[in-house]
């Protein structure tokens, strides 16, 4: 079975599966997962509250010991915005993740669910210490840099491509810049940097291909919390019948128990 890292190879991504539990992560691993990865949005949704510094570094190591005990796979910790301000805070939680048995993190430039962002050298300065701690570690440990703030709408894409060069040469193993607003713009951040890149396969994301994201020569694909809505999708859908109509025809649409059981066996 290949390392984490040697999962990550531009221009033939895999798939990085964002679990939300242990049932997901095992049926995810039984059908074909190469890694998982937890998802903060995700986990936060099966706690009742939304995304965005809701859940503590306490609760999310936690749940990121679950999955890691869940199966044999490799596992990726969403650690948002590496639960502080400072580079030493986001040195703590590559300590702190390694510790719960994670194989990786990334760490966002934002703040919380917002379209505030840490200034480009604080942002920098963050990578710089989580790359040096996680280098110092005894077991490999790879650490992604985020630059969030086209997403959330707190830069450009401009401002984008230049926190990912920063990023990579402060020491990042790999790049994220989730959602850009075109293909093209994804590809130059590809062009960027000789660093891994992940794409986010959500939004308008989902509609390409594996096949297409290899040829931009991406090197992951990670889901975020798109499956974990898919089976709120599923939730809502079903309930607006049942509750609304008196229909009960969506739960014929459920996966037979003989489907499921086999995969979460020990």
């Amino acid at each position: 079975m290949p390392t984490f890292r040697e999962l990550h190879k531009p221009g033939d991504p895999f798939i990085l599966a964002n679990a939300w539990d242990v049932g997901s992560a095992k049926m995810l691993a039984a059908m074909g997962a190469q890694a998982l990865a937890t998802s903060s949005a995700a986990y936060a949704f099966t706690l009742g509250v939304p995304d965005g510094g809701q859940v503590s570094l306490d609760a999310h190591l936690a749940h990121a010991q679950d999955l890691v005990a869940a199966t044999d796979l490799p596992v990726s910790g969403d650690m948002e915005d590496g639960y502080g301000p400072s580079p030493e805070d986001c040195e703590d939680c590559v300590r702190l993740s390694a510790e719960a048995g994670l194989s990786g993190i990334c760490i966002e430039d934002t703040i919380g669910a917002s379209a505030k962002y840490y200034d480009f050298d604080l942002a920098v300065e963050r990578v710089r210490a989580a790359s040096a701690a996680a280098r110092a570690l005894a077991d490999d440990f790879f650490f992604v840099a985020r630059a969030d703030g086209v997403m959330t709408g707190g830069y450009d894409i401009e401002e984008a491509l230049r926190r990912v060069k920063a990023f990579d040469a402060a020491g990042a193993d790999g790049i994220y810049v989730p959602l850009p607003k075109s293909f093209d713009d994804l590809k130059r951040i590809v062009a960027a940097t000789d660093k891994p890149v992940n794409v986010l396969a959500a939004g308008p994301y989902a509609k390409f291909s594996r096949a297409d994201y290899a040829k931009a020569g991406l090197a992951r694909i990670s889901l975020g919390s798109a499956l974990a809505r898919v089976t709120h999708r599923a939730i809502h859908d079903a309930a607006q019948a049942m509750f609304g109509e008196g229909d009960f025809g969506p739960l014929t649409q459920a996966l037979p128990g003989s489907v499921v059981d086999p995969m979460l066996g020990e």
